[in-house]
């Protein structure tokens, strides 16, 4: 059984003398941070420091550290002798003494200009290997495509309609309230501003226009790269750190086959429904705030509505869904599948992946107006 850790301490002027004796042992770790409070004042007093450690008993690698902690103390203000050192502890105590004792090398100061260059060399090479990426899930999708129109049997009809039923139905109560409300919200600001100029029924083109053409499709999409991006993210991210998807390949499956096709194709099907649905809801919400907060009766709504409003416009956004969905399933899964083997690795990969994703449903919608303006619709 280890005896206690004991330090006698003895000043003589600007000389300190210190005395450990007992076991200085991780089995006295609490006894030992007390005595080295308890002396830490006069060590930052003396000048002259000698510590003799013939006393001393048993010693392991905690209480060789707490006697060259002692040392180091005093030696910011002196000089420093440790003797009477048993010869089988004489080792360990110089092994400590060398811990730590220089100071890490500061980096040398970076060029601006070549800190610069090097940011933005890197960052083209993180976009090219995003874009690499991208473009093979694309074509290991096409692939699988193919695979399924040869053999139909081959498409995993129930993982099908149970992704369709999580990202399509599931998602219709938050789709329609967000949506709603940002009917509402259109519509109640373009009242307000529109009756400074006598122009209520405006009001009724800025809505429709806005909400069957662009607000609509694109808020959707958001939404669901938000939430269902994400959960496919987050599904095949820990597939991949279980080695699920590896335990797939072992066995002759194809992970696109098996895992990712089923969702894609629902994600696909189920975005211009709610899309469509959203469309509605938001519309709803700009009749019922144009009726109760700028007195237009429900029939005037519509009638207007119907004038204001081609089907064309209507067109423009249900063709933009399918692209977007495929965009976000593409991302989502892509991101998935670069997870490692932590949850640090994981949840970077979801963040990283809902962002993309919006940057990407945005930059496509912005490409397509383009488009669409240069067509005539």
């Amino acid at each position: 059984m280890a005896v206690a850790a004991l330090l006698e301490a003895r000043s003589t002027g600007d000389a300190l003398a210190l005395s450990p004796s007992g076991s200085w042992t991780a089995a006295n770790a609490t006894a030992m941070e007390e005595l080295f409070d308890a002396v830490a004042p006069r060590l930052q007093r003396a000048t002259v420091l000698q510590v003799d450690m013939s006393g001393v008993r048993e010693l392991d690698t905690l209480g060789a550290w707490m006697l060259e902690k002692i040392a180091r103390r005093a030696k910011l203000a002196g000089r420093t002798d440790i003797v009477g050192v048993a010869d089988h502890y004489a080792g360990l105590i110089e092994e400590v003494r060398q811990v730590n004792r220089h100071n890490p090398k500061q980096p040398p100061a970076r060029n601006p200009v070549a800190a610069k260059l090097d940011d933005l060399g890197r960052y083209a090479v993180g976009t090219t290997e995003d874009v690499s990426i991208f473009l093979q899930m694309l074509g290991s999708l096409c692939a699988a495509l193919l695979r399924v129109l040869r053999r139909p049997r081959s498409l995993r009809l129930t993982s099908l309609t149970y992704q369709f039923y999580r990202v399509g139905w599931q998602a219709i109560p938050i789709v329609v309230l967000i949506t709603f409300l940002i009917g509402a919200i259109i519509a109640q600001q373009g009242i307000f501003h529109f009756r400074k100029f006598g122009a209520d029924s405006y009001v009724v083109d800025m809505v429709g226009i806005l909400v069957l053409r662009e607000l609509g499709v694109l808020i959707v999409a958001i939404m669901v790269a938000g939430r269902s991006g994400s959960a496919y993210t987050a599904e095949l991210g820990s597939m991949k750190m279980r080695e699920e998807i590896d335990a797939l390949s072992t066995m002759g499956l194809d992970p696109v086959d098996v895992l990712i096709l089923p969702r894609i194709v629902a994600l696909i099907l189920a975005l211009p429904i709610l899309t469509f649905i959203g469309s509605m809801a938001a519309l709803y919400g700009g009749g019922l705030v144009a009726w109760f907060y700028g007195g237009m009766g429900p029939a005037i709504f519509v009638a207007r509505l119907h004038e204001a409003v081609s089907i064309t416009s209507f067109e423009v956004g249900m063709i933009k869904a399918p692209f977007m969905a495929l965009v976000i399933g593409i991302v989502a899964c892509s991101e998935g599948l670069r997870v490692k083997g932590s949850a640090e690795s994981l949840g970077k990969q979801t963040t990283t992946s809902v962002v993309k994703s919006i940057f990407l449903v945005i930059v496509l919608d912005g490409l397509f107006a383009v488009f669409f303006a240069s067509v005539g619709m």
